[in-house]
Order: C-alpha cells, then structure tokens, then sequence
C-alpha cells in the first residue's frame, strides 16, 4: 500500500507548472465573484503567480506577455515591462510571487504565455507560463 497518496492526486486545471532554464512558474486561478458582475458580460479571476530560480544564477524578469482566450476564440494579448510594476531578480533557490486579475466576457477561458528573463551573463531568454483555465460558476437555467 502506498504511502504517499499525493503522488496519486489528479492535476488541478486550475493550476500550471512549467520550468524553463531553471526557471519555475507556478500559476493558480479562481473565480472572483465580488468584482464580476455577469448580467454585463464581466467575469473576473484572480490569478497568483509564484517565480522561483532553480538554476545555478541570477536571473532577472524584464518584461511579460499574456495570451487570454475567452469561450468565444476572443484572443488578447497582453505585454509590458515587468510584472505589477516590478522587474524582480532573483538569485539561485530565491522565489518571487504576485498576484493579479483577469476580466473576461464570457465564464469560461484560459491564458498562457511568457516572461522575459535575463541571466546574470546578459543572456535573453523566455520562460514559458503554461497554459491554465479560467473558470466561473457553473448555473443551469
């Protein structure tokens, strides 16, 4: 009989893991149901994203790019230097996390995309945010 039930556990749709250049990027969602208001069209969700540097030197985040897809195949992109106004750097095993919110039209959608990196040598590269969904209340009517 296993002993470690958690290796067993399903994986949360709510939730991404994706690791780049030892680079991490944890990203959980949920439905705000306080700053939605779905008679107009708007739901809204909150995202908490955590950046952890696994690799042997320091990196710093410059910029990020976003893909939102809504239920429609309505597609928006978002980019802009840093993330909630910060340009973290991060030394080896140090983690960075934030949290941030999502309007859509419609209840249901996902998002994925990029951040920028910057290694301590000046090398670029991006380290890939998976895909994840955004998911309101389910109602039947």
């Amino acid at each position: 009989v296993p002993t470690d039930q958690t290796s067993f556990s399903s994986p949360d749709k709510f939730t991404s893991k994706k690791t780049t250049r030892g680079i991490c990027i944890r990203v959980s969602a949920k439905y705000s149901p306080e700053h939605s208001d779905p008679p107009r069209q708007l739901w809204r969700f909150i995202y908490t994203v955590t950046i952890t540097n696994e690799s042997n030197d320091q990196v710093q985040l410059i910029s990020r790019h976003w893909v939102i897809t809504d239920a429609a195949n309505h597609i928006e992109e978002v980019k802009g230097l840093g993330v909630v106004g910060r340009q973290p750097t991060l030394d080896p095993g140090e983690s960075f996390e934030y949290s941030s919110n999502c309007p859509l039209r419609t209840p249901f959608g996902t998002m994925h995309g990029t951040y920028q990196m910057v290694a301590a040598d000046g090398n670029r590269f991006d380290a890939t945010i998976a895909e994840f969904t955004l998911s309101g209340p389910y109602t039947l009517h």
